[in-house]
């Protein structure tokens, strides 16, 4: 995933294929009829409209075989019901007037078996961005087939090597990888559609609809039903959760949360730009810890993370919090004396702490922490690449981007086409650049407006809880990740405006990764198995054994 913008929040891109050995066979496929000519000869746009492929394969999960249909397609959705709207009055000769907004969403869906068992889990999955497709989930994670990434290093070029998914979730749930509108191979249509669908408000009540709509085709009203959600798609969980329950009146068994973040004043992207709020460099700096050990830039390293990061989540919200609030009246022995604190858990030199007035951000930490020449990850601190260039103030592009994007990409773009018989003569859009027309202004619970400032959707996250007490949620998150620091997480759990009971209904597990935990192997594994037991001790409601 590579990008101009990168120091503002970058999506998580994956794509995968599955290997010729590995058959599957089609049992049909619908493709987009050709547009039609208008009246002067030039080809018109054609209509959005429901398209899929279903086709069969299987995957082996723990040892055990297990068949599948696979649904590939696009779904349109609109703001209301068009069957709900009279048609326009058109006076005699008038142009016609611009259609309404609608946006045909893409996905797939895998079911367990030969066909769908409505009384099985469903799991609608998706990554965020906001502007990514769900390529990423989809096949670095859970589904059937999966690319393998070596490590910390850059993926080879072409051929990519793809594996059965011994940790597909498939064993658990039914899943549905959906794309958010405009990515994948969906589009948009009509009057105003980017402001109609591109904002947090919006994008929340296009997935309300998509999976509504969803539930109605397939039957699965009655099934145990999940979200997972990914870096900005823990953002849209939240607001999408309460607009489910809240007013459409469908309650789900649990949320999962992969690298979360709820509330944008925590993060540590460009908090320069917000002064007096300090607490994105309290929480971003147990991750900045945990990086220097990794790489070895500690001067006093422990024997182990598990040995460090308590005492730096300590320091963090201890000294180092009242340091910065007392901003210039902070004496300069005790400014000297944090700066050597930071020392200790960053490994950056005490006179650039000092200069930086004890405030780095994350992209001067990735320039900084291994020289000039060096650029540390920021999706995943571990991993490292060559400086763009060696002067600059902050990273100029994500390692691990950069070394695992073309793999994905490539490999989904062929296993969609030539293994799920879906997209010829499509386009797949992994990402779209949508930051001028995104309208990050939120709508909590209890509010009658849009509020500005940074966008924070605790509110409704907690607002689905306690309108449902028995929703459970999972948060899972890495010790690596830059982009959405686990201690951010971790705190913005604990402060969600719930009652003291409802914190018993979160449950939080931390990984020796980044923020796509899935790219470590031994993390998928342990990510698979806490995830299924999730939805095994939840699928019947009752939360518990």
């Amino acid at each position: 995933m590579k990008s101009t913008t990168y120091r503002f929040a970058r999506t998580l891109l994956y794509g995968a294929a599955l290997s010729a050995s590995m058959g599957i066979a089609a049992t049909h496929a619908q493709t987009a009829a050709p547009a039609a000519a208008t009246a002067t000869g030039a080809p018109a746009v054609p209509p959005l409209r429901d398209e899929q492929s279903v086709t069969h394969g299987s995957v082996t999960i723990g040892g055990h075989a297990i068949g599948y249909e696979a649904v590939a397609g696009v779904m349109v959705v609109h703001l209301k019901d068009p069957m709900d709207q009279d048609p326009p009055v058109q006076a005699p000769g008038a142009a016609p007037p611009p259609p309404p907004p609608e946006a045909s969403m893409s996905y797939v869906a895998y079911f367990k078996g030969d066909k769908e068992d409505p009384h099985r889990p469903i799991t609608f999955l998706y990554n965020g961005g906001p502007g990514s497709s769900t390529v990423w989930l989809h096949m670095g994670a859970f589904g059937p087939v999966r690319v393998v990434v070596p490590g910390d290093q850059h993926l080879p070029a072409a051929p990519y090597r793809i594996v059965n998914n011994d940790y597909s979730l498939l064993d658990a749930s039914d899943l549905v990888f959906v794309d958010a509108p405009g990515t994948g191979f969906g589009h948009l249509r009509g009057k105003d559609k980017e402001k109609a669908f591109w904002g947090v408000d919006q994008d929340a009540h296009a997935f309300a609809n998509f999976i509504v709509a969803f539930l109605s085709k397939h039957d699965r009203w009655n099934s145990p039903k999940y979200l997972f959600g990914e870096s900005y798609g823990t953002t849209r969980s939240a607001a999408l959760i309460n607009v489910l329950e809240n007013e459409k009146s469908v309650d789900f068994n649990g949320v999962i949360l992969l690298s979360q973040i709820l509330a944008f004043d925590d993060s540590v992207d460009s908090p320069q730009f917000n002064p007096g709020v300090d607490l994105p460099y309290e929480l971003a700096l147990p991750t900045y810890a945990a990086t220097a050990w990794y790489h070895h830039r500690l001067p006093n390293p422990p024997a182990s993370l598990d040995a460090l990061l308590p005492e730096v989540e300590a320091f963090a919200l201890g000294d180092y919090a009242q340091a910065l609030a007392a901003g210039a009246s902070l004496p300069a022995d005790r400014r000297k004396a944090i700066a050597e604190k930071l020392h200790d858990y960053t490994g950056l030199p005490v006179d650039y702490l000092e200069h930086a007035d004890l405030r780095v951000n994350g992209g001067e930490f990735e320039k900084n922490l291994q020289g000039a020449d060096i650029t540390t990850g920021r999706l995943d601190t571990r991993f490292s690449g060559p400086a763009i260039d060696p002067l600059s103030q902050e990273a100029q592009y994500d390692p691990q981007s950069s070394a695992i994007s073309s793999g994905y990409v490539s490999a989904f773009n062929d296993y969609v086409r030539t293994r799920l018989k879906f997209g010829m003569g499509m386009t797949f859009k992994p990402e779209i650049d949508l930051w001028k027309h995104w309208d990050f202004s939120h709508q909590p619970p209890g509010s009658d407006v849009k509020l500005p400032g940074a966008t924070n959707v605790m509110p409704d996250l907690a607002a689905a809880m306690k309108t449902d007490p028995n929703l459970k949620i999972q948060l899972n998150g890495g010790y690596y990740d830059l982009a959405t620091p686990f201690f951010a997480a971790i705190y913005e759990m604990q402060h969600l405006p719930i009652e003291a009971p409802l914190q018993k209904n979160i449950e939080m597990h931390f990984y020796t990764s980044g923020h796509m935990v899935y790219v470590h192997e031994p993390d998928l594994q342990k990510l698979h198995a806490n995830v299924a037991a999730f939805i095994e001790r939840t699928e019947h409601g009752s939360g518990t054994d």
